[in-house]
């Protein structure tokens, strides 16, 4: 792994996957930078009911960003559903659309951002375009597009962490718009912040046993990745290390 260095902000962001209250807390206490809500997360993930996004809400002082994604909704229930969560006080939202041809859906992507107000939104979904470089063009100037969450592979960061480090590298817009997500190890953060990527998200690695449905969010698990990037980030731009 030999990206180029490029060191353009002074700041990482750690986002964590909560289903629930208790997540968010785990997440909150463990230095967390914003929260990630869904439900399912190993078949979708799909979008919460109302009552579990107030009561995340209730439960943290941080950003909270709600998946909206539904396989059988149609998209004008879709809209409505995000335009619910935006009333809740929602910080942001993820989702994405691709169109037959596994390009990315400009126009709905627009709409939806048009129809919930112009609220930030993560794009979800986005390693199932058929062609990653043009998918990247694509992208880029969405309206209200905060982050692209991708592992650059539809197999995780194991099989594709090396092709978006050189996207990242090569292409600073690309780096700026990067959440690396996707079986996230702590041996490729300090390679995927040379290369310029900033923003990175948790999951079941926030777990003890990495287990959805056994565990909750664990504070110190939290701890580990928000010391992890914060050395890495510090170490890439050359700042004195503890």
């Amino acid at each position: 792994m030999t990206p180029d260095p490029a060191p353009t902000t002074d700041a990482v962001d750690l986002a964590v996957v909560v289903l629930h209250p208790r997540d968010a807390e785990g997440a909150t206490a463990g230095g967390a930078d914003r929260l990630l809500l869904g439900v399912d997360p190993l078949d979708g993930p799909r979008s919460p009911d109302q009552g579990t996004v107030s009561a995340v809400l209730r439960s943290t002082d941080l950003p909270v960003w709600v998946t909206l994604r539904d396989p059988v909704m149609p998209f004008h229930q879709l809209v409505a559903l995000g335009e619910q969560f935006v009333e809740l006080g929602v910080a942001g939202l993820a989702y994405g659309f691709l169109d037959r041809d596994l390009e990315i859906d400009r126009p709905g992507c627009a709409e939806m951002c048009a129809e919930t107000g112009g609220t930030p939104w993560m794009f979800l979904g986005f390693d199932e375009a058929l062609e990653p470089s043009r998918a990247w063009r694509d992208v880029l100037d969405l309206p209200g597009l905060d982050s692209v969450i991708t592992a650059g592979s539809t197999r995780g960061l194991a099989h594709g962490v090396e092709d978006l480090m050189r996207q990242a590298a090569a292409d600073p817009g690309v780096a700026a718009k990067v959440t690396a997500a996707g079986g996230l190890r702590p041996d490729v953060v300090p390679w995927l912040v040379r290369a310029g990527v900033r923003r990175f998200a948790i999951g079941s690695s926030a777990r003890p046993g990495g287990s959805w449905t056994r565990s909750s969010v664990a504070p110190d698990h939290v701890r580990s990745w928000r010391m992890l990037i914060d050395d890495a980030l510090g170490r890439a731009l050359g700042l004195p290390v503890d």
